[in-house]
């Protein structure tokens, strides 16, 4: 794993803290045995298979989310569902569309931290269809096939953009279950924006054809998430599971 920002030593980070408000200290000290994991597009919640096992072994409670992926506002309800399960703080995650998602659903008094994976980012009410048009187009938008109100990649533009460091059988299988979304799903917009208000992390993905590598940098920075960079396609969570497990489990407070 390669760090964008090189953490600060111990001694610093306690100078640090020493000069917050007691309030920013105590939300930064949480420590969360939850998480809550929320897929993207073209996706389902099976996705996240590589990376619950590292959570399992570290002793956290891990629990994915079935998007319905029809509307911000059911995929944000399927969410909160999920997290009126949990016991307590719990890390709240979001890969691609899902950002989104947590960006509404995350300022649930819960939720202790968020983490997004080469996700979309918005601030509360932002166009960020056209906030993305600023950056390089990337080439998987070009497979998008839409029906009947519902839009999915086609297979090259999955196997060869979407998960382009997947072993190809593999990826092909998980273009088969890909989840299908309405074509009305990428113009929501949110009412909040939770990043502003939680602790927050980002693992930006270098060979991502999905998703801008230098929005998911604009975005972090933005933020001002502690980040990663993996170098990986935009679909991280399952090429390399490890790198972010390893940034969820920091942004619970058991990371190094």
């Amino acid at each position: 794993m390669m760090t964008r920002r090189m953490f600060s030593t111990s001694i610093l980070a306690g100078a640090a803290a020493a000069l917050l408000p007691s309030a920013a200290r105590s939300q930064n000290s949480v420590k969360a045995r939850n998480v809550v994991l929320v897929h993207g597009a073209y996706a389902d919640g099976s996705s996240w298979l590589g990376v619950i096992p590292y959570l399992q072994a570290a002793g956290m409670k891990a629990t994915a989310v079935q998007n319905p992926l029809s509307s911000l506002a059911d995929d944000v309800a399927a969410t909160k569902r999920i997290l009126a399960l949990q016991d307590g703080p719990t890390v709240l995650v979001g890969h691609s569309w899902a950002g989104t998602v947590i960006s509404e659903a995350g300022v649930d008094p819960k939720v202790s931290a968020l983490v997004y994976v080469a996700a979309r980012a918005p601030d509360a009410g932002e166009d960020y269809g056209a906030l993305a048009a600023k950056f390089p187009k990337p080439p998987a938008s070009a497979g998008l096939v839409e029906s009947d109100g519902y839009a999915q990649l086609n297979e090259e533009a999955f196997v060869k953009y979407f998960a382009g460091d997947i072993e190809p059988v593999k990826a092909r299988a998980l273009y088969a279950v890909q989840g299908r979304i309405s074509s009305t799903l990428f113009a929501s917009r949110t009412t909040v924006a939770a990043w502003k208000s939680k602790p927050t992390f980002y693992a930006i993905s270098k060979q991502d054809k999905t998703t801008s590598p230098e929005l998911e940098r604009f975005l972090a920075d933005r933020m001002k998430a502690k980040t990663i960079e993996v170098d990986a396609s935009h679909v991280s969570l399952i090429s390399k599971p490890k790198e972010i497990a390893d940034l969820i489990l920091l942004a619970a407070g058991n990371g190094a």
